[in-house]
């Protein structure tokens, strides 16, 4: 028992850690120059992500509650800590699209699916992967469950501080903030509440019978097939939304144009997540599938980053270094997962194996959304 919970207190500091490279610096935001910034958000970033799947995994939940919970955070981080959602100065944003109802519209619709994917649910799935037995458990005890929260918490209060600096005079209206509020309640009501528990990831430790070694269903692409198209979804998402190479609206449009974009957005993430729905509902989705998704996913990211953030050469030569390393982190994981597929194959058929080769729980329920910066 002591050393189950030495293991889930280490992989909840690997996530923790994890988060925040992921969702900035793995895009260059901040440079590797200033990647000490990262300690600034491992308190919001970190906490908040294991909080998340603390909480998704005590109620037995699946990745629909993930992806709502993410979207929750991304209010938490831009609509209140710092305010960017409605902040006419900051960043400039203001001027990509029409703000709508006092929302900076394409911002807003770039960053909630940004933090939903790239902040909450990529991490959890990589340490998942990472950590297979733990992956139904939770990783902490209550102590820890409430710790992380008054940390995410803190680091929300240490996030609305350091705006002071980069937007100063600005704050968000009242009804802005109830609304924001409101929002939140509803997204964590829905997803801890209403979301369907995954018949095959109850919240305790599973025993499941694994998948004989048969051949995938023709509805499943092969796992470089999902790899190349996670990363054109992403790259694809944030280069509608997100104006770059001198742009001052998405895809490079003008005034009313830039709606365009915004709807092409929208439709790409939908096509993504009815695909995904489609694709993980049979038992021919594997871990290597997920971790194609991820990896696809992460390297199209990443080299949006290069082109996108990149402010001198040496940003972005850093940054294409940074991706290199990521990829090779990734072909190990990738060559232990199929490792341990081959091993779970190898094996006879028996109640409480781990579920290497099973598909993800929870995610056919999951309507996948890519995207924020």
């Amino acid at each position: 028992m002591v050393t189950s919970r030495a293991r889930g207190r280490w992989a909840a500091f690997l996530l923790a850690g994890l988060t925040p490279v992921v969702a900035e610096l793995t895009l260059g935001n901040p440079p590797l120059r200033q990647a000490w910034l990262l300690l600034l958000w491992v308190p919001i970033y970190g906490a908040g992500t294991v909080l998340i799947r603390e909480l998704v995994r005590r109620t037995g939940r699946g990745w629909p509650a993930i992806l709502l919970l993410g979207a929750a955070y991304g209010i938490v981080e831009e609509g209140l800590a710092l305010q960017a959602l409605t902040s006419p100065t900051i960043y400039g944003v203001a001027g990509w699209a029409p703000r709508i109802l006092g929302l900076n519209s394409a911002y807003t619709e770039l960053n909630l699916p940004y933090h939903a994917v790239f902040s909450v649910a990529l991490p959890i799935l990589l340490v998942d992967l990472i950590v297979p037995a733990l992956r139904h458990r939770p990783y902490l005890g209550r102590t820890g469950l409430v710790v992380s929260g008054v940390v995410f918490v803190l680091g929300a209060l240490l996030l609305r501080w350091t705006t002071a600096f980069i937007d100063p005079g600005y704050q968000a209206p009242p009804a802005a903030l109830a609304a924001f509020v409101l929002a939140i309640a509803v997204l964590a009501v829905l997803a801890l509440r209403f979301v369907p528990r995954p018949p095959d990831a109850p919240a305790t430790a599973p025993q499941t019978v694994p998948t004989p070694p048969t051949a995938a269903p023709r509805t499943v692409p092969a796992p470089p097939v999902v790899a190349c198209l996670a990363g054109v979804v992403a790259f694809g998402y944030l280069a509608l939304l997100f104006p770059f190479g001198g742009a001052r609206h998405p895809a490079f449009t003008q005034g009313g144009w830039v709606m365009i974009p915004m709807v092409a957005a929208a439709l790409l993430a939908m096509a993504a997540g009815v695909l995904l729905h489609r694709w993980t509902a049979h038992g021919g989705w594997s871990d290597r599938h997920s971790l194609a998704l991820a990896g696809g996913a992460l390297v199209a990211h990443t080299g949006f980053g290069v082109i996108a953030n990149g402010e001198t050469a040496t940003d972005r030569v850093s940054l294409a270094a940074l991706g290199l390393v990521m990829i090779a982190l990734l072909a190990l994981l990738s060559r232990r997962t199929r490792k341990d597929a081959q091993h779970e194959h190898s094996e006879p058929d028996q109640v409480g194996s781990s579920a290497i080769s099973k598909p993800v729980p929870g995610f056919a329920d999951a309507p996948a959304s890519v995207s924020d910066l």
